[in-house]
């Protein structure tokens, strides 16, 4: 039997049905509530995280220590921290060969820091996105071989037989993403998605993978009688990555970005000063921010312009280096956002026309900038519910990227169609992946791809359904409130902020520039709450809001805290709202 929609919402504003807290639950959180004295919310919170009440004090104060895992656990380590510190005595020639996003320029970053740190220089290549594509090709990898002793590819690698065949010197693979069968020649292969791996770990990010021979290399020198560089200092490189590449914030990856944001607030990397200046940061990083204002910038410049600006900004010591470079990526992602919206546009009308009710939604068009059709594929993601693939063709040749909803795999189903021969190459992991292929085999291979996702259950689907932790009185939405919510972050993926609603809300709408809503609501006795609803008007929400009349509405979202001018305010990011 269906339980009673909360606040009766069966049909929001966004079509989605909410739900609350189950009966267990609520019992559940009553029961620590009473045994932690800890709010009921934040209990809520808890209980929907599978925390037991004689874990609670573990939870609200990780310790990285307790929960880093060993890095021997992951197969070829060992081997991999001795090779890499036995070039570093030897003063052998290291390359540095990390992909174009944000994971692989904080990959990169964290090598050369520590490189660096010891009194050695690296080379830092990253292939161009338009010209090489992702990961390894044979004549990078033949040129670096030629002038270098070791490469290190990072966050790429793991699929590339032929070009690390084809270096000629020994190669090292720190990466995530998923394994084939047989594993590329290099002297060794630390991922912990390769299939001979137990899968404990298989949440990292690529820079989590670094970080841990960093670790294992510390150890050794030690062994030996020798200090290494400071790592904690390197964790805001590590949650920057884990936040931008969308890694679930479970076990230590909540830890490793929990303390990385403290890292970060201390504002020590010239580059992420920079970056945070430029983007007009003036609070505490978040996860939010590093997902949604310093991300997409170090990713500009692998999107639309030069691919190395982000690692460089991330590496860099100089000050003015980083100011300058900062400057040009924010510039580029001015840039980005503007292809962005008009791919996107073309693109959704596309999807629509094709049919937005099957397992998977895809679209492909002719000079698509291939640097932004990941970032389309997850706005078609978050629009339809549903796995997206978009695809830039030139050439007779498809270049595309996906993003994936929970519980659908969507890389395994990339990587079974590219050794079914429908893709010229294809990988990725559960959340995203990217592909090629031939224009003429688009059709027949974007059918095959639907049908794998379908038998992983995408697609198949009763009304959406929105999640809401707690019903709130706007009076009890207080920044003390929500420092106590924020305890049992943070928050992102695969660990969702806690959603309140606030029932019968009179709203004062009005709209910022063309997309974005902002809007006042109170409970009648005095307490108001500010709101912000982003892309508002990309949806019917916005116009529903902003409709003349004195309407009241049942609105939810999530709580934080916006400092301006010297006070801390408490605002809700509005996400849905439903006519009383």
């Amino acid at each position: 039997m269906t339980s009673r929609a909360f606040l009766n919402v069966e049909n929001s504003i966004l079509g989605r049905r909410w739900v609350g807290p189950s009966e267990d639950e609520d019992r559940q959180a009553e029961a620590m509530a009473q045994a932690t004295r800890l709010p009921l919310p934040l209990c809520l919170t808890l209980v929907r995280r599978g925390v037991a009440p004689a874990d609670v004090a573990g939870f609200l104060a990780p310790a990285l220590r307790d929960l880093l895992p060993d890095p021997l656990t992951l197969r070829d380590m060992g081997k991999a921290a001795s090779r890499f510190l036995a070039a570093v005595k030897g003063r052998q020639r290291i390359a540095v060969f990390a992909d174009y996003d944000v994971d692989g320029g904080s990959s990169a970053a964290l090598l050369l820091i520590w490189l660096r740190a010891m009194g050695h220089q690296a080379t830092l290549y990253i292939p161009d996105r338009i010209d090489e594509g992702y990961g390894p090709n044979v004549p990078a990898m033949q040129a670096l071989g030629a002038q270098h002793d070791l490469i290190i590819c990072v966050d790429c690698g793991t699929l590339s037989h032929e070009p690390i065949a084809a270096a000629g010197c020994d190669v090292i693979v720190l990466d995530h993403h998923l394994g084939a069968e047989t594993l590329p020649p290099a002297l060794a292969v630390v991922n912990p998605n390769r299939q001979d791996e137990d899968g404990s770990l298989g949440h990292l990010c690529a820079a989590s993978v670094v970080f841990l021979m960093l670790v294992e290399a510390n150890r050794q020198l030690r062994g030996a009688g020798q200090q290494g560089p400071d790592l904690m200092g390197l964790l805001d490189l590590v949650a920057l990555a884990t936040v931008a590449d969308v890694a679930p914030l479970i076990g230590v990856n909540r830890a490793l970005v929990r303390q990385g944001l403290k890292v970060m607030a201390r504002r020590e990397r010239p580059g992420l000063v920079a970056l945070a200046d430029v983007a007009r940061m003036d609070q505490a990083p978040t996860p939010y921010a590093l997902g949604f204002v310093l991300g997409p910038r170090v990713n500009a410049g692998g999107r639309i312009g030069q691919a190395d600006l982000g690692a460089r900004l991330l590496a860099t010591d100089n000050p003015r280096e980083a100011a300058m470079i900062a400057a040009r990526l924010d510039q580029l992602n001015t840039e980005r956002r503007d292809i962005t919206e008009r791919v996107r546009e073309e693109a959704m009308a596309q999807a629509e026309a094709r049919g937005l009710d099957g397992p998977l939604v895809w679209a492909a068009g002719t000079g698509w900038h291939p640097g932004v059709v990941g970032i389309v594929a997850a706005r078609l993601k978050e629009a339809t519910n549903r796995p997206a693939i978009v695809i830039g063709l030139e050439s007779g040749v498809g270049k595309g990227s996906g993003r994936s909803v929970a519980g659908v795999d969507l890389g395994a189903a990339v990587q079974r169609l590219a050794s079914e021969g429908l893709l010229l190459k294809g990988g990725g992991h559960r959340m995203a992946a990217g592909l090629s292929v031939a224009q003429d085999q688009l059709e027949a291979a974007m059918a095959r791809l639907g049908d794998l996702l379908a038998r992983q259950g995408a697609g198949v689907e009763g009304p959406r359904e929105l999640r809401v932790d707690s019903l709130l009185m706007p009076s009890a939405a207080t920044p003390a409130f929500v420092e106590q919510i924020e305890s049992a972050g943070p928050f992102g993926q695969a660990a969702p902020a806690p959603r309140f609603a606030f029932a019968g809300a009179a709203v004062q709408p009005r709209r910022i520039g063309d997309r974005h809503l902002k809007l006042a609501f109170g409970d009648g006795v005095g307490a108001q709450i500010e709101a912000m609803a982003f892309g508002a008007f990309d949806s019917p929400l916005g116009p529903a809001l902003e409709a003349p009349g004195l309407r009241r509405f049942h609105l939810t979202g999530r709580l934080e805290l916006n400092h301006w001018g010297g006070r801390t305010k408490v605002q809700l990011r509005l996400e849905d709202a439903s006519p009383v």
